[in-house]
């Protein structure tokens, strides 16, 4: 059956009604995560979408593009999310941190199938792909870093880059997680993550 299409909030929170090659990856997207990358076809996709399986190669020329697509565009959306967020801060640390984390909890509650296919699928993109996702993602952690340490200087380098990883795991892992009400789910994670950052506050440099 095809979905109907609905508005699409993205990493950088744009909210507006999806592309149809918006759509094809969503649905792409939660196919791969649900079947696996190698048990959906190409046919499947275009099901989903309303279009025939051909018709999918007027906008991919197939599978591994869709999903280098999926994973190097999320790194990229979180990225320029993030930045975005750094240009529009007032100078205020713990501010800034507070926008990073709820920014990450919207994509970790929006995008569970991309969390999903990064962990099994990763391994499946190119050599290029797969190191662009890493520059990304560096880029990534350093934002947070960079602000973490602002906020608790007293905090060795070393912990607070782990406190980000630990942050980043804790919210990534909302595809494991059961079900709670979205704004029930958003203030929990909120709480846990400002939490773990809390902990560098008695740390020593």
């Amino acid at each position: 059956m095809a979905t109907t299409p609905t508005t699409t909030r993205t990493a950088t929170g744009r909210t507006d009604a999806p592309t149809r090659r918006e759509q094809i990856l969503k649905e792409a997207a939660r196919l791969f995560a649900e079947r696996g990358f190698h048990g959906v076809g190409v046919d499947e996709i275009g099901a989903a979408v309303g279009i025939s399986g051909p018709g999918l190669y007027r906008h991919f020329p197939g599978k591994d593009a869709m999903l280098a697509e999926l994973l190097v565009g999320i790194s990229e959306r979180l990225l320029s999310g993030g930045n975005l967020r750094v240009a529009e801060s007032d100078g205020d640390p713990r501010a800034l941190l507070g926008a990073l984390i709820d920014g990450h909890i919207d994509f970790a509650l929006d995008d569970r199938p991309l969390i999903t296919l990064h962990d099994r699928e990763l391994d499946r993109l190119k050599d290029e792909d797969r190191k662009r996702v890493r520059q990304l993602q560096r880029q990534y952690v350093e934002l947070w870093v960079t602000v973490v340490r602002e906020l608790y200087p007293d905090a060795a380098e070393s912990e607070s880059r782990t406190a980000v990883h630990a942050v980043f795991g804790l919210l990534n892992s909302t595809p494991h997680l059961a079900a709670l009400g979205r704004v029930p789910m958003e203030d929990l994670l909120r709480r846990l993550a400002h939490g773990a950052f809390g902990a560098l506050a008695a740390a020593g440099p």
